[in-house]
């Protein structure tokens, strides 16, 4: 009987499909994120998500905000994994001076949920991010995404 096994075994033995499209940006939006360092802290991103046992399916950015398509683990909360890329990375970067002037991540971020039907639609946004910021602010592109996501935006959280 399923009700009598451990929680872990329950988890391990669920099949699900949790995608989700993470954004954040970099405090008050600084232009930061110089691409000769993208390819390391993309890497170094890749593997938090990976030792948290989720799947990172597409990772870009561009110089203020980074966008991230993942699977999670239902072992874990979407908000530890956000909290634990953004720490865990602003350590990183000042620690091996990636960026010089970088200061942190804003403390907001946005996550969204995908169907698999979307997927391949929203990976291919997020590879073209160089080339749709030729025309979209980050701030335009997150009040863009929340409104397509049924989300109210507040100003006071966009720091």
């Amino acid at each position: 009987m399923i009700s009598n096994l451990p929680f872990k075994t329950l988890i391990m033995a669920s099949y699900r499909q949790i995608l989700y499209h993470i954004t954040f940006h970099t405090r008050n939006s600084e232009k930061v994120l110089l691409n000769s360092g993208n390819d390391v802290l993309f890497k170094y991103i890749w593997g938090v998500i990976k030792n948290k046992n989720c799947r990172l399916f597409r990772i870009n950015g561009v110089e203020d905000h980074i966008h991230i398509i993942c699977d999670l683990h239902p072992s874990l909360a979407l908000a530890d994994l956000v909290r634990d890329i953004k720490v865990s990375s602003s350590k990183w970067i000042k620690e091996k001076h990636i960026y010089p002037d970088f200061s942190n991540w804003a403390e907001s971020y946005g996550a969204f949920t995908l169907s698999v039907r979307e997927k391949d639609t929203i990976i291919k946004y997020v590879m073209n991010q160089q080339q749709h910021h030729k025309k979209e602010s980050v701030r335009n592109e997150f009040i863009r995404l929340l409104k397509d996501n049924g989300v109210d935006f507040d100003e006071k959280y966009w720091v």
